[in-house]
């Protein structure tokens, strides 16, 4: 028979992130695997965003047998992934900035404040350096710039 919405001005064919947490409660609780993995992709494409709120939040007050477990795993992989994307991101940007500022580990650390070792964990994405640390080394890319 297919999912079918009560009361609602969507369709259960139309983009889950349009569906109102009404609807996706109703997809978690009567859908099927079909309807799941769109539930699913759309956390895939959003860890954080508005779908991800409103999973959260239907699992606050409804527990749908096995699918409840399932979304909760489903969500904490996605928001895994998406982080460690993040960190990748921010470590090649470091890498990046070091190589474009023309210099040496050592002294490009010295300049931000840290140690060598130290520049070379951001680098290698093993610690992701703070907001305030990120701006320092913009800082020091464009004033080595200015000077060329």
């Amino acid at each position: 028979m297919g999912l079918a919405f009560r009361n609602l001005t969507v369709s259960p064919q139309d983009p889950v992130a349009t569906w109102p947490t009404e609807a996706i409660q109703t997809a978690l609780e009567r859908g099927d695997l079909d309807d799941w993995r769109r539930v699913v992709a759309e956390l895939e494409r959003d860890p954080w965003g508005r779908v991800a709120r409103q999973v959260e939040e239907v699992l606050t007050y409804s527990r749908p047998y096995g699918i409840s477990e399932a979304m909760e795993v489903v969500l904490g992989r996605v928001r895994a992934r998406a982080e460690a994307g993040e960190k990748a991101d921010v470590a090649a940007e470091v890498r990046r900035v070091i190589a474009e500022s023309g210099l040496s580990q050592a002294e490009f650390a010295s300049r931000i404040g840290t140690s060598a070792s130290r520049l070379s964990t951001y680098a290698s994405g093993k610690v992701t350096p703070s907001a305030a640390l990120m701006v320092r080394i913009r800082r020091v890319l464009e004033r080595s710039a200015e000077r060329e």
